[in-house]
């Protein structure tokens, strides 16, 4: 570092004085002034030309069914797994309509991510708590996002159960309270293990600590989301008014009878745009799970063009894609569409703001925060034009709750996509079976799973 790096630089009245007249001299900083002082900055930037030259026709549409509602929660990759799953249960039970139920998914991760949590605590116990990792962890335990490895986890052990199994509770709709608590338990938790380790408690006294913490948080859990059925007596009446009576399934009965998706040939491609990650290698994160000796999450690196690619194809096959995306980037949520060119923030601050993929990546500018279906596709002499997106916002945004996506907003904002193997090479599967590169638990590969 340079002297003159090195020495501080205080904001000057003079400064002050310049940066005030500069702004004064300026009209159309002025006009943008007595806009965004009256209405969302949103509205003063939104290109018209772009969000009226957004057509929400595709050539290719899948669903036809209604939208699910996440509400205040992060469950979108849960959501987004079970609305994939959805699609050929409906088919298997003769009804348009139907939904797993998010409640029974969330309750499970979170007891299964809180053991995994403790499972961390431990292999970082002998590091001080001010660790990097160590305050990492702490600071971002049993959050609701997650990833799509860690709902296989959860469906291969535990299994679904239709939504009126196991409903909504408020806590399951509105997390933050319960969330808070949670969080309080097991800090708390980390502490007393963390200071057990430190006293030179051997492996049987800290499994018993573990286990106390455990029980806590299922205390909280069952409070806050009703207890989980072990069973259902599940009948029906399908759209052809016939009825339906099969008798008690399990939830992992339940699961195998009527998903009709083999979630082990699915694979999670990301485009990680730092050039250090090669392009057809394997990432991992590190700490980055639910289920303790469930799949890990396992991320095949491949350039944005390959996931359109994968993409369009399953879609033009009749079978929904589960993407994750930076989703408020260059949004009109009322409309529901996306463009990489929809808010001209730039005209309206006179100020540069463009920073490529990598760059927004590094900078922390950009990184995954929601998971959704992809529908639709529009495809042109071969290649897509835009996107037809089932969001889990309600119906209330875009067209009843669906929302188009164009290609330019795809190549910018989306990461991730999952898709069939049959979708890639033979060396692209390959590929899969050689081993990730370990990223640390805070890069933004990992995002999603922390929301």
């Amino acid at each position: 570092m340079t002297s003159v790096q090195a020495r501080p630089t205080a904001l000057t009245p003079d400064h002050l004085a310049r940066l005030a007249e500069d702004f004064a001299a300026r009209p159309e900083l002025r006009r943008s002034q007595n806009a965004v002082t009256r209405v969302g900055v949103d509205e003063v930037a939104l290109d018209h030309a772009v969000a009226t030259g957004i057509s929400t026709s595709v050539s290719h549409r899948i669903d036809d069914w209604k939208v699910t509602n996440q509400k205040k929660s992060g469950r979108c990759w849960l959501f987004a797994a079970l609305n994939l799953m959805r699609t050929g249960t409906k088919k298997e039970l003769g009804v348009k309509e139907f939904e797993f139920s998010q409640n029974h998914a969330m309750y499970w991760d979170k007891l299964e991510r809180a053991n995994y949590f403790l499972e961390s605590v431990l292999q970082t116990a002998d590091a001080p708590a001010d660790d990097r990792l160590v305050s990492f962890l702490l600071e971002t335990v049993l959050g609701d996002g997650g990833q799509w490895n860690m709902a296989v986890s959860l469906f291969a052990k535990h299994g679904v159960v239709p939504k009126e199994a196991m409903p909504e509770t408020h806590s399951s709709s509105d997390t933050h309270r319960m969330n808070t608590v949670l969080q309080t338990v097991l800090r708390r938790g980390a502490h007393r293990l963390r200071e057990l380790s430190g006293m030179g408690a051997d492996a049987a006294e800290l499994q018993v600590a573990r286990a106390s913490v455990v029980a806590d948080v299922h205390r909280v859990l069952t409070i806050h989301l009703g207890t989980p059925p072990t069973s259902i007596d599940w009948q029906w009446t399908d759209d052809d008014k016939e009825f339906h009576r099969v008798g008690a399934l399990t939830p992992q009965e339940f699961f195998a009878r009527y998903v009709t998706l083999d979630l082990a040939d699915y694979v999670c491609l990301v485009d990680d745009p730092r050039p250090e990650h090669r392009k057809g290698s394997t990432l991992t994160v590190e700490h980055l799970g639910n289920v303790v000796g469930g799949d890990p999450v396992l991320y095949l690196n491949v350039d944005i063009a390959t996931a359109k690619k994968a993409a369009t194809e399953s879609i033009v096959a009749g079978e929904p894609v589960w993407f994750g995306c930076d989703v408020s980037q260059q949004m009109q949520r009322g409309d529901g569409v996306w463009d990489a060119a929809l808010l001209d923030y730039e005209g309206v601050y006179g100020t540069a703001l463009a920073m490529d993929k990598e760059s927004r990546v590094r900078h922390h500018d950009s990184l995954m925060t929601h998971a959704m279906l992809l529908t639709g596709v529009d495809v042109l002499d071969g290649r897509s034009r835009r996107w037809r997106v089932e969001n889990s916002w309600g119906s209330t945004g875009g067209q009843e709750g669906f929302y188009t996506m164009n290609d330019s907003w795809f190549d910018e904002y989306v990461f991730e996509v999952v898709v069939s193997k049959q979708r890639l090479s033979a060396e692209l599967v390959a590929a899969l079976d050689t081993p990730p590169t370990v990223l640390p638990a805070w890069d933004p590969m990992g995002a999603l799973a922390r929301g």
